[in-house]
């Protein structure tokens, strides 16, 4: 990528590959959303880092984030997941994405229809000149954090929300001076 990448991104190139193919980019499908609610989870007071290195032993743990088949996880399932080496063997994060994809499966509309919601079906293009302007959490994020507590969905604190708005593209937080600020606005 030619041009200034967002500073957060240059510690190793996992990231840099994040942020040049992922990072801010529209996502509309509600499986890939629900990956990301996890993983965002999953990350609570760790480095993203962390996650980043482990996200394949998650698709695997996960069922490829399948909501329908992690909804329906047992006891044996859970403990099974408490074993797995290749991921963050945190009990209350485990059994908050066994809940979270129940209460998905509750929802009145799609996950993604129901995320897209707190900033009116269209991503939100900021014009952040420097990191230090980049907010941890937005009124949209306090309140997307509200509706899923309410729905009951765990580990969706209003930093956890604005993090997914982010990383599933809800919000474009590239820095002007990167080049894929331009790519991503308007593409939602």
């Amino acid at each position: 990528m030619s041009g200034q990448r967002c500073p957060w991104c240059e510690a190793f190139d996992l990231y840099r590959h994040y942020h040049d193919h992922e990072w801010g980019v529209p996502k509309r499908d509600s499986q890939a959303l629900f990956e990301l609610l996890l993983l965002e989870g999953a990350q609570a007071g760790l480095s993203w880092a962390t996650i980043l290195k482990k996200r394949e032993n998650y698709r695997r743990a996960f069922d490829g984030f399948d909501v329908q088949k992690v909804a329906a996880y047992d006891a044996a399932k859970a403990a099974a997941l408490l074993a797995d080496t290749g991921i963050v063997r945190n009990r209350a994060k485990i059994a908050a994405a066994i809940g979270n994809a129940r209460a998905t499966l509750t929802l009145p509309v799609s996950l993604a229809d129901f995320l897209w919601q707190f900033v009116d079906g269209q991503p939100i293009t900021n014009q952040w000149r420097s990191m230090s302007e980049v907010p941890a959490r937005t009124a949209q994020s306090d309140k997307m954090s509200k509706a899923l507590q309410q729905a009951g969905f765990k580990f969706t604190g209003s930093t956890i929300c604005y993090a997914l708005m982010q990383s599933a593209g809800l919000v474009n937080d590239h820095l002007t001076s990167c080049p894929r600020h331009a790519e991503i606005a308007g593409s939602g």
